[in-house]
């Protein structure tokens, strides 16, 4: 079996216990973004499995983007960053 090389660790154990991989993030390709891949994305980035500059060159994000998901996980938990609950969760 042949590993690509990548830079950092391919795996990180998350606060819960459980192991977050690389094989775990969502496609680059992604371009339908639900809250499941966006929690990913977002709790690869607070594990240091991938740097957030890393992350935002790989999905093409913006900061603003990738900071708006940060905070919604951060203040309502990964429910806030469903398009039905952004209503719901967004302060003016």
């Amino acid at each position: 079996m042949y590993l690509r090389k990548v830079d950092g660790p391919r795996s990180v154990t998350l606060p819960d216990g459980s192991i977050m991989t690389r094989a775990d993030l969502p496609s680059p390709k992604t371009r339908r973004w639900v809250a499941s891949r966006k929690a990913a994305v977002v709790k690869a980035v607070h594990a240091n499995l991938i740097d957030r500059e890393q992350a935002m060159k790989m999905y093409l994000l913006s900061v603003d983007e990738f900071e708006s998901w940060e905070m919604a996980v951060k203040e309502h938990g990964i429910d806030a960053l469903k398009t039905t609950a952004l209503q719901r969760y967004r302060h003016l």
